[in-house]
């Protein structure tokens, strides 16, 4: 068997033209085996995607019984069972009033139809010049154009501008970044405070969203200081500004709650989610209104023209319900707040190394910076990056077997979050393998 005919995504191809990828062949639990039999612990979960962990036969079965009797029909004008099912039970788990869900295929289609809906939204209530988005520095929110305009990684959108107009960027929650300010609360007042600038500036009545992760991916897990998303929600009510939690990587379970907006105490008016949802057995997201948003949707006459071929899939759906049922069952929620301290600590442990500048996260979902100067917090420049990002952490943390991800998009980071059912074993394992590759690294700058 040959790889020369595909083409991986977000993968410089040249290099496989004589070396061929690794390839994974099977997954048991928290970890996968290679082709080469080589047993590697998962510290990535897929992508942040397998939250109830690899070989789960249930899951795999209710596929086969769904796809048995039903495997495929649209949910445009008509539903299946598990669809209908699926959107009630998201519904119940949504905060407040998140009634309405609109399903997708994954994340990136998610985020595309938030702001789709958003713009629609404001010229079905008579303020069409509403169309302008505000993010944050660095986050990424997907790939398709829409998305893309909303991720705030330029290097990420220069081969495919010009994109849909009206992304516009604001600071992140990096706090370490901001060693200037005298505690976590007066930092996170500050940022919010930037979005209201942004608001003002670009004016409140051309601007539809603000659209956050719970705790931002890209830049290596930059969670929300002490009273930011209380300050962003008072906002965007005040400026008539829709609030976007962007969970699609946060939801289920990542944060040991279902939806992270709970956990981090405020109410969105849309809530985009995928990954976990069927942790990996079957490809699905959701978009997850308000019921004020959806009401001028209820006309007689409006349509939302806006939909996926495969979004809602019943088989998908079927999964997603199973591994809902799994997670409960198991309280891998409770789970994730009952070792999330202490997988942090264990990371913690990283810090007395020279090049570690920083461990943060929160719940399964950690980072960890590494630095040029410790004492400066320097960072890497250009080459140093390329050596240590791309050409020796991913090959020497598998080798060593780790699967895990390291970063540039930012500051240097590794990132870590393996399966909810990880426990301190895991985070041992995880720990020792990040420290021998490191003291490894120190030797490349």
């Amino acid at each position: 068997m040959t790889t020369q005919n595909l083409w991986m995504h977000f993968a410089r191809m040249g290099r496989y033209e004589t070396e061929p990828p690794p390839m994974i062949t099977k997954a048991d639990g928290v970890h996968l085996w290679d082709d080469r039999g080589r047993r590697i612990l998962d510290g990535l979960s897929g992508l942040f995607v397998v939250q109830a962990g690899h070989g789960r036969r249930e899951l795999a079965e209710v596929a086969a019984r769904q796809a048995a009797e039903l495997a495929y029909f649209p949910i445009w004008g008509y539903t299946t069972k598990p669809a209908a099912e699926l959107a009630e039970r998201l519904a119940h788990l949504a905060p407040a009033d998140l009634n309405r869900v609109f399903f997708t295929t994954g994340g990136g289609e998610a985020v595309e139809s938030a702001w789709k809906l958003a713009k629609q939204y404001f010229k079905l209530t008579g303020k069409p010049a509403k169309h302008k988005v505000i993010s944050r520095a660095v986050a990424y929110h997907g790939t398709p154009h829409g998305a893309l305009a909303i991720t705030g990684l330029p290097a990420m959108k220069r081969d495919f501008e010009p994109l849909a107009p009206g992304g516009f960027r604001v600071p992140n929650t990096n706090r370490y970044r901001h060693p200037e300010f005298d505690d976590d609360e007066t930092f996170g007042r500050w940022a919010a405070d930037r979005i209201e600038e942004a608001i003002l500036f670009e004016g409140p009545d051309t601007v539809e969203a603000v659209v956050l992760e719970p705790v931002q991916n890209s830049g290596g897990c930059l969670t929300p200081p002490p009273g930011y998303f209380a300050r962003v929600r008072e906002i965007c009510d005040r400026h008539d500004v829709l609030l976007v939690s962007d969970e699609v990587i946060c939801a289920f379970g990542r944060h040991g709650a279902t939806f992270a907006c709970e956990k981090f105490g405020y109410v969105p008016d849309l809530l985009t989610c995928a990954k976990g949802m069927s942790s990996g057995y079957g490809s699905i997201g959701a978009l997850i209104a308000s019921d004020k948003v959806m009401e001028p949707f209820l006309a007689p006459t409006v349509t939302f023209p806006h939909g996926y071929t495969f979004g809602g899939h019943p088989v998908s759906a079927a999964v997603a319900l199973a591994n809902l049922d799994l997670m409960e069952r198991e309280k891998l929620n409770q789970r994730v707040l009952d070792h999330e301290d202490a997988f942090g600590d264990t990371l913690g442990r990283l810090l007395d190394l020279p090049i570690v500048g920083d461990v943060r996260g929160d719940g399964y979902f950690w980072a960890v910076e590494l630095v040029k100067d410790k004492e400066t917090r320097e960072t890497f420049d250009t080459g140093e990056r390329e050596r240590l990002v791309r050409e020796f952490l991913p090959s020497a943390l598998f080798d060593r077997g780790l699967y895990c991800r390291p970063d540039d998009r930012g500051d240097v980071v590794v990132q870590l979050a393996p399966p909810l059912i990880a426990g301190q074993v895991e985070f041992d394992e995880i720990e020792q393998i990040l420290r021998h590759t490191l003291v490894e690294a120190q030797r490349l700058i």
